[in-house]
């Protein structure tokens, strides 16, 4: 049973800084996709990160150069550093894990976040809360 948990949630002000955790277990696959996503109250999930198995990572534009993704081993736990936050980064933060099909890879090497519906294991939710 695949089991995934975030932490690092909080509240900063504009400016800060929050590293979030994601936490797997019980995933076998040899290639897997990490994905973070984010959602604010009133708002469509939005794609933030992603990370494979073979290292390549992929940003939303909103993010890039101040959210960075990383992982030593991506089916155990996966990071997201976030730099510069502002209040438009405010919601709560997920993260998505799958096993790393042709359709996934695929998107990453478009240089695209692979969107909600491929993934089928998520985490609970960890709040990042970003005042002005």
């Amino acid at each position: 049973q695949v089991k995934m948990v975030e932490s690092g949630g909080g509240s900063v002000q504009t400016g800060g800084s929050l590293q979030l955790a994601c936490r797997i277990s019980g995933l076998t696959y040899a290639s897997v996709c990490v994905t973070w996503f984010r959602q604010a109250p009133g708002k469509e999930r939005e794609r933030v990160a992603a990370i494979g198995t073979t290292g390549t990572t992929i940003y939303a534009d909103s993010v890039k150069g101040r959210f960075t993704i990383s992982a030593d081993n991506p089916k155990v736990i996966v990071y997201l550093q976030m730099d510069n936050l502002t209040p438009e980064d405010t919601g709560m933060y997920y993260c998505a894990a799958d096993r790393l099909t042709i359709g996934m890879n695929r998107h990453l090497e478009l240089g695209h976040i692979p969107p909600a519906s491929a993934f089928e294991f998520w985490g609970q939710g960890t709040q990042v809360t970003v005042s002005s």
